[in-house]
């Protein structure tokens, strides 16, 4: 089954590096399977992300590819993801990143 990955990174994206290599143990990455995130697509799609790196912006996840979220965009997905229990330890991970000032890295399917 496709998944997708989110981890916490322990040091804030550098302006104009890209992180396109798949490394999700690296961030000690928890998954969430494909069909959960397919079903949070239309919601997630008003909020601004980083695609790739801090200098390109684009809405809702980088699907098929590297998510940056700032702590104040997961303060936005905590928003749209409250109460879902099939999500519970992806809003776990957020709210410890949030908690710790951290950004948080997806990796798509």
């Amino acid at each position: 089954m496709a998944k997708h990955e989110f981890g916490i990174m322990q040091a804030p994206p550098v302006k104009g590096q890209r992180y396109d290599e798949y490394e999700p143990e690296k961030y000690n990455c928890i998954s969430v399977p494909d069909d959960v995130i397919v079903s949070l697509l239309e919601p997630l799609s008003d909020i601004t992300f980083f695609w790739h790196t801090v200098d390109i912006q684009g809405k809702g996840l980088a699907y098929c590819g590297v998510t940056l979220l700032s702590p104040s965009m997961i303060e936005k997905l905590l928003l749209v993801i409250k109460d879902i229990p099939a999500v519970a330890t992806l809003t776990e991970l957020l709210k410890k990143a949030l908690s710790e000032n951290k950004y948080v890295i997806h990796f798509g399917i």
